[in-house]
């Protein structure tokens, strides 16, 4: 969708749009239209200075999406070559990777550490990859004394260890699942060990050859996204920092599409077996017989598994570092991959961001309600939660899809309370459909995209503060 276009509709609507926003994918197929519409609502929105998008479905990249500027100060655009911090997402690449080693017999997930590392400290011995990968092994988090790494480099990953290598373990091996992002750089060694390279060398040649991965590094790389802090009510950049303390923890970047291409080469069979790839994502038992794992997730060999709106099959993981919020959610009954990158952090539900971003590429589920755009509304009312919602919105038809903007009621208003960034402080609503309808449509807020789907007697969506009910009316 054409700058132009979107500038039309602002006007009419009273929105501003990112400057560069802009459309990697040609824009030829209503599903490319539909995505890069979101993804550039969801930048107007959200206040982050640039973000990247990327969907793969059954055999191939079918949408690359960009939107906002790269490096805000010199008015570059994020391109589909634009590289984002991968942060966290970086820890499926590392659990590929021993699921990869494991299955050609170089090493045994379920082996102590120390057969690999014979020079760790006794009271780590018990621990093995698989617990490791899990958050079950015992290993901390980052604590204060950590603040200062990002001033420092380490070639290796054996390296990185060393600094942490005196701490004790804040559980036993196996009792109780702890996020910890040290017990990646410790697999990181383990994959050096094995392999007899770098790590970073290593995940380049067996497990993305030919994909836009690399090391994180400062940004000074053209390619690279610049970092940007959104929480003073202006972006702001900011240094980053040498991430190469936690490399296989948080410590890659990618374009979106090598993101996404990962997932679908991983569900194509090109870097584990389907055997393999099926065990990495049984949730770990805990000793207690409880499973790994928070919120709506349980945690395997690295991935998170759970079930979306509609109740399908996912395996997914999220990010956030300074000058970076990412996520990569896969379908694996559908050999369906979606990333979604960004270069700031900002509060967000990343992963039903991507998830929504990939919707149009994706079955429509069965039993959605027609309903067409309601061009005459002015207002809306409804409740969220138990609390009841009134305000004025304005619906256009824009080449063809249903697309609006709420006015804040205070309720809404408060929901989003902890959001980042809030430019306009609006609400936007996109339609999946380009034939004038909203039967479904993406619910465009600071914290991200939530599906907005037709019902009886209105439409609804599940925020995290409670479900979102509302009907448009006329007065």
């Amino acid at each position: 969708m054409s700058i132009v276009r979107n500038s039309l509709f602002a006007l009419l609507l009273g929105i501003a749009v990112p400057v560069h926003a802009s459309a990697c994918s040609p824009q030829d197929d209503p599903a490319s239209r539909t995505a890069q519409r979101m993804l550039d609502a969801l930048v107007d929105v959200n206040g982050v200075p640039g973000m990247g998008a990327a969907v793969w479905r059954r055999n191939s990249v079918v949408w690359i999406g960009c939107a906002g500027s790269r490096d805000r100060e010199a008015r570059l655009p994020v391109e589909a070559d634009t590289f984002f911090r991968l942060a966290s997402v970086s820890k499926v690449f590392a659990a590929t990777a021993i699921g990869r080693l494991a299955e050609q017999g170089q090493l045994d997930l379920d082996a102590p550490v120390a057969t690999y590392l014979t020079w760790l400290p006794s009271r780590w011995a018990p621990m093995s990859l698989r617990q490791l990968a899990a958050h079950a092994s015992g290993l901390g988090h980052y604590i204060a004394a950590d603040d200062a790494l990002g001033q420092r480099h380490f070639d290796t990953a054996r390296a990185a260890v060393r600094w942490f290598i005196e701490r004790p373990l804040v559980a036993a091996p196996g009792e109780r699942y702890e996020y910890s992002s040290w017990g990646y750089t410790l697999i990181g060694a383990v994959i050096e060990a094995v392999a007899g390279t770098r790590y970073i060398d290593y995940i380049r040649r067996e497990i993305t050859p030919g994909l836009g991965v690399i090391q994180d590094g400062s940004g000074t790389d053209a390619r690279v996204s610049r970092f940007y802090d959104i929480g003073a009510g202006k972006p702001a950049r900011v240094a980053g920092g040498d991430m190469s303390y936690t490399v296989p923890g948080g410590g890659m970047a990618a374009t979106p599409a090598a993101v996404a291409a990962f997932g679908g080469h991983l569900m194509a069979g090109h870097m584990v077996s389907a055997e393999s790839w099926h065990a990495m994502r049984q949730p770990f038992v805990l000793d207690d017989g409880s499973i790994a794992g928070e919120r709506d997730y349980q945690v395997g060999l690295g991935w998170r598994s759970g079930r979306d709106e509609d109740g399908a099959a996912i395996a997914h993981h999220a990010g956030i570092t300074e000058g970076a919020r990412s996520a990569l959610v896969v379908w694996p009954d559908e050999h369906t991959a979606a990333s979604l990158l960004s270069n700031a952090i900002w509060v967000s539900s990343i992963e039903r961001s991507a998830m929504l971003l990939a919707a149009p590429f994706r079955d429509p589920p069965a039993g959605l309600i027609e309903r067409e755009c309601p061009l005459q509304a002015q207002r809306y009312r409804g409740t969220l939660g138990d609390a009841s919602i009134l305000g004025a919105l304005r619906f256009e038809i824009e080449l063809g899809r249903c697309v609006g903007v709420l006015e804040l009621d205070p309720t809404l208003a408060a929901a989003f309370a902890k959001a980042t960034a809030w430019p306009h402080r609006q609400l936007q609503i996109v339609s999946l459909s380009d034939r004038g309808s909203l039967s479904r449509a993406a619910l465009v807020t600071p914290y991200g995209l939530y599906e907005l789907r037709a019902v009886d007697g209105g439409w609804r969506a599940r925020l995290p503060a409670g479900e979102l009910s509302l009907r448009m009316t006329e007065s």
